[in-house]
Order: structure tokens, then C-alpha cells, then sequence
């Protein structure tokens, strides 16, 4: 009858071992716009998340580089150590939905009298083992694997960012290159029309004023050399430093930083799509979820715990008798802990698990909306930088004729000095406008690559 009467509690307990206290998921709206404001291919196929990094960047100086990135980076390093520490982490909290066995033996020697007792004992046992009756232990493991799964996002949110990371100064480093070759060249110029302002002084065909132009020009020009040499060994550090150490020796040479292939063109897809892919979205969604989870473990603190202490063993006051008949123990303790009054803590917890969820919540809609404007922002400029270098091309073209004929003009005495420096400078900033037109257009596509979420394989 005894036993019979326990098969309903058993079952009741079965059942109640399945269920938890954690909310259903679902997940917020996505607070944008269905298209992006401009930029091609905006309904195009998504294959951001499919195309591997070495497929968006062609130039083979460029991929050595970020597969060292890859290895030595210490940022990137701290990431999937991040990793492994939350899933050690997950497994430490997912042991406790399971008993933990512990064996112990002891011995003892006592006297009194002038007599003495001595006491051999082992035993196996487990020590406050929760029956998970309403889903805390199990809400506790839902939370745990959340967040190691948000930690598995951020280390691809960290790898993306290097890749991009590692182009995007490479890209500055040719471009610093290009700008003191110019200013390179430029000096040249500006000597060889020094000297030959020198030689019309010293023959009084011209005056000390175009003289003294001529020679503040080339002082002009040493400075703009020696600045970007600067900006170039800065620029090479910052490099090295992404790179984790120094430059590898065995290194392709680079590509032409004017080629019009440097990035390749990935398909912007729709917004919607962004969800799916972007490591940072994924990572604020699992962060979500284990909020979430934590609303069924604060749930569940409204009911009983339930926890059972027992164990087993032999006691003899022999070493060699101690596994021998007729020396077993055993002992079981099951209690039961009933919150009754808490002056509304367990309410509080709930209420805060609530409140957390909702702060999360935006945290999500937020990254959503940052993923958006990220990606629109990089269509733009990437549009907007193709167009412009257009028309710098076409600019440089008038402003090189403009120098040459006020050149001409000059030597043959038809013109002032004033009027070819004014176009060799405007010619110079033009060409040093279209240099940079092309790192800005170069870093849209980058951050266009990063914003999509790309690269990951």
C-alpha cells in the first residue's frame, strides 16, 4: 500500500523534473527599415556570412598578413580564451544537475580508563544534491550556455574586426607610401624650378621675390616629405602591432594601391538578413536569452528546495574487518527548505530578472540599429568615393594643363612666378585628394565587409 501510494508523488516529481520556470522566447522586433537608404545590390542574394576573407581581398601581401594577424594577435587571443574559460564555466554549472559522489574514510583512536577503542570507517555519499522539482538548476544551465554561446559570438565579432582591422592599415600604409612618393616627385619639381629661378636671378632676367617663392616652395616640399616619412613609420607600426610581432621576411609584394580590384564587391543583401549573420546581433540575442533564463531561476525561489544528503559505507574497529559482513552503514537525510517570509526579496529578484530582460532587450534592438546604419553609412561611401574619383581624375587632368601652360607662360616671360606656383600647388592637391579619395573608398568597402558580418570562414 506504501508503495502504491508513492507511484503519484514519483510521477508528479517526473513530471515537474521536465518543466522550468523560463519564459517563452520571442524574439523583439527589428526596429528598421526594410531597404537601405542608397547603395547597389541592395536586394541582392546575401552572401556576406558565405564568402571567406581571402576571397574579398585578392592582394597576396595583404592575406599573408592577416593569416599572421590570425595567429599572433593578442587581442584575438584574449578572445578565444574568453571562450574556452565560458564553456569550463558552463560545465561547472551544468555539474550541478548531477550528484556529486564524494568518498571519504577516517580512523580514529580514543581512550579512557586506560583503555583504548580504535574506529575504521569508509563510506560514499553526496552532500545537499537539489532535486531540480521546478526548473532553477536546469534555468541556472539555460543561462550558463547563453552566455558561453554570446562569448562564441563576440570571438567572431573580434576576428571580423581583425581582418578588417589588418586591411584597413594596410591600405593606410600604401596610401602613405603613395602620398611621399608624390611629395617626393613634388620636391623634385620644385628644385629643378628653383634652380632655374637661380640662374635667371643671378643673370637679372628676374627678380628676388620670384627668387625667394621659389625657395620657400622647395622648403614646402621638404616638409611634406619629411611628414609623411613619419606618417609612413607610424603607420608601419600600428601594423605590426595588429600583427602581433614584426613584419614576416617572406612577404609577396604588394598590389597597386590605385587597382580598382583591391576589395571585392560583396552584395549588401536586405536588413532584415543582418540578423542572422552579425556576430554582435547573435551575441546581444544569446545575452537576451540568458536574461531570460534568469526570470525561471528567480521563479523558482517562490518554491521549495529540495535537497537529499545520504551515503553508504562499512565501519569496524578493525582495518580488516572493515568491509566484512555485518559492518555496513548507511544514512539519508532529504530536507526541505519552504521560503515563507522574505520581506519581498524573492519578489525583488524576479522583478529585477524582469527589468534585466527588458534592459537586454534594447541592448538587441539597439545592435540591430547600429548593424543597419553601419552597413548604409558603407554603401554610401562606398558609392559616394567611386564617384568622386571620377572626377578627381578629371580634375587633375585640367589642373596639369593649367601648370604647364603657366609654366610656359613664365619662361617665356608672359607671366609671373605667382601663377605657376599657384598651380603647381593646386595641382599637387589635387593629386594628394585623389590619393586619399582612394583609401576613403578602400575603407568604406572594408567597413562595408565588416558591417555585413563577412569574412568569418
Amino acid at each position: 500500500m506504501k508503495t502504491q501510494a508513492m507511484l503519484p508523488i514519483l510521477a508528479a516529481a517526473l513530471a515537474l523534473s521536465g518543466c522550468t520556470m523560463i519564459p517563452k522566447y520571442e524574439r523583439p522586433s527589428a526596429p528598421i527599415a526594410s531597404r537601405y537608404p542608397v547603395g547597389p545590390d541592395t536586394n541582392a542574394t546575401p552572401a556576406a556570412a558565405e564568402i571567406s576573407w581571402r576571397e574579398v581581398f585578392p592582394d597576396e601581401r595583404l592575406k599573408k598578413l592577416i593569416e599572421h594577424a590570425l595567429t599572433n594577435n593578442l587581442d584575438l587571443r584574449v578572445a578565444i580564451l574568453n571562450v574556452e574559460q565560458s564553456r569550463a564555466q558552463y560545465r561547472i554549472t551544468r555539474s550541478d544537475s548531477f550528484p556529486h559522489v564524494n568518498g571519504s574514510g577516517s580512523f580514529v583512536r580514543s581512550g579512557a580508563a586506560n583503555r583504548t577503542a580504535d574506529s575504521w570507517n569508509a563510506s560514499l555519499g553526496t552532500t545537499a544534491y537539489e532535486l531540480d522539482l521546478f526548473g532553477r538548476v536546469r534555468s541556472l544551465n539555460a543561462q550558463a550556455l547563453e552566455k558561453f554561446l554570446a562569448t562564441a559570438e563576440a570571438r567572431r565579432s573580434a576576428q571580423i574586426s581583425l581582418v578588417a582591422q589588418v586591411a584597413e592599415d594596410y591600405f593606410t600604409l600604401l596610401e602613405t607610401g603613395e602620398q611621399l612618393a608624390l611629395a617626393r616627385q613634388t620636391l623634385a619639381a620644385v628644385r629643378e624650378s628653383y634652380a632655374l629661378n637661380r640662374a635667371t636671378f643671378e643673370a637679372g632676367a628676374s627678380s628676388e621675390l620670384d627668387l625667394r617663392t621659389a625657395e620657400g616652395q622647395v622648403e614646402n616640399a621638404n616638409i611634406n616629405v619629411l611628414t609623411f616619412e613619419r606618417q609612413l613609420a607610424l603607420a608601419e607600426n600600428s601594423l605590426t602591432l595588429l600583427l602581433g610581432g614584426v613584419l614576416p621576411d617572406d612577404l609577396p609584394r604588394p598590389g597597386a594601391f590605385s587597382a580598382t580590384n583591391q576589395v571585392a564587391e560583396i552584395p549588401a543583401g536586405l536588413p532584415s538578413e543582418l540578423i542572422g549573420r552579425r556576430p554582435d546581433i547573435l551575441e546581444a540575442e544569446h545575452t537576451l536569452k540568458a536574461a531570460n533564463a534568469g526570470i525561471g531561476a528567480a521563479r523558482a525561489q517562490f518554491f521549495p528546495t529540495i535537497t537529499l544528503t545520504g551515503s553508504l559505507g562499512t565501519t569496524s574497529s578493525e582495518f580488516e574487518k572493515l568491509f566484512g559482513a555485518g559492518t555496513g552503514i548507511w544514512s539519508f537525510s532529504p530536507q526541505v527548505t519552504l521560503p515563507i517570509f522574505t520581506a519581498g526579496q524573492t519578489r525583488a529578484n524576479v522583478d529585477s530578472a524582469k527589468v534585466g530582460a527588458q534592459i537586454e532587450i534594447a541592448h538587441y534592438q539597439k545592435a540591430i540599429q547600429t548593424a543597419f546604419r553601419e552597413v548604409a553609412d558603407a554603401l554610401a561611401t562606398t558609392r559616394s568615393y567611386s564617384e568622386q574619383l571620377t572626377a578627381q581624375g578629371a580634375l587633375i587632368q585640367a589642373q596639369q594643363r593649367r601648370y604647364e601652360l603657366a609654366n610656359l607662360r613664365y619662361r617665356q616671360g608672359d607671366d609671373t612666378y605667382l601663377n605657376v606656383l599657384s598651380a603647381q600647388q593646386d595641382l599637387y592637391n589635387a593629386q594628394q585628394n585623389q590619393i586619399t579619395a582612394q583609401l576613403n573608398r578602400l575603407t568604406g568597402q572594408i567597413a562595408l565587409f565588416k558591417a555585413l558580418g563577412g569574412g568569418w570562414k
